[in-house]
């Protein structure tokens, strides 16, 4: 255990390393799953069918061969990336697939009455989308998008496989020097936990913050005054 403590710096880059892919490949999973997401949901057939092949493709595909294709195969027919933005690419498409289903699945499931109203209102196809639509999806898609970020971090461990000084990788590099194999991998186990816990705050942060712009839940000075109105000698009978 003292052996693997002591390569603490080099467990705290691979963390480094492990924390940024994560979030470059959610940025890019964002931005797709928002375009091919809103493809899925318009009028026009051909984008519907846009949304229909990239998501096929990609969700039935393997984010380990996805990256091992980027990174191994193009090179061969002159397409070369760096090792950060093969994998970036690989999470981001896969994990972007099933965020394009997250955000369709959120869009179509905004009550109907909703739509409706936004007609009546004459707003245009952009400003219903917009103005009513998107930010009432938003608060639907975000505990799935959690779980996606998740497993998107989760992901990050395959890049060691393309030699990405991740914290995977870091830990057979310290794993092999020192022999320590059941503290190594205990260590890093909690690691991956402590990030993915972050990661989870941060969601459930962002889903109160869409709840209160929403109207869904008090805000703070909201509740103070319920507190004092309901408090003894407030003369509220």
């Amino acid at each position: 255990m003292g052996h693997v403590l002591d390569s603490y710096q080099l467990l705290l880059r691979g963390a480094g390393i492990t924390i940024q892919l994560t979030l470059y490949g959610s940025a890019l999973a964002a931005v797709l799953a928002l375009v091919f997401g809103l493809a899925g949901t318009a009028r026009n057939p051909a984008l519907r069918a846009l949304n229909r092949v990239y998501v096929e493709f990609f969700r039935g595909t393997a984010t380990l061969v996805l990256m091992f294709w980027f990174f191994y195969a193009l090179p061969l027919v002159g397409l070369r990336f760096t090792t950060i933005f093969a994998a970036v690419l690989a999470l981001g498409l896969n994990v972007g697939a099933y965020g394009a289903e997250v955000v369709r699945g959120a869009i179509n499931a905004v009550p109907k009455a909703q739509y409706e109203a936004t007609v009546a209102l004459n707003f245009t196809p952009a400003q219903r989308m917009r103005r009513v639509l998107l930010p009432q999806a938003v608060a639907l898609m975000l505990p799935p998008f959690g779980n996606l970020l998740i497993e998107l971090m989760k992901g990050t461990a395959l890049v060691s496989l393309i030699t990405i000084s991740d914290l995977t990788f870091r830990a057979k590099q310290i794993q092999s020097s020192t022999g320590e194999t059941f503290w190594t991998y205990t260590t890093i186990l909690v690691l991956y936990f402590i990030i993915a816990q972050f990661l989870q705050l941060f969601v459930r942060y962002a889903e109160r913050r869409v709840d209160r712009m929403l109207g869904r839940t008090p805000s703070r000075e909201q509740s103070l005054a319920t507190v004092s109105a309901s408090a003894p000698g407030s003369g509220v009978m």
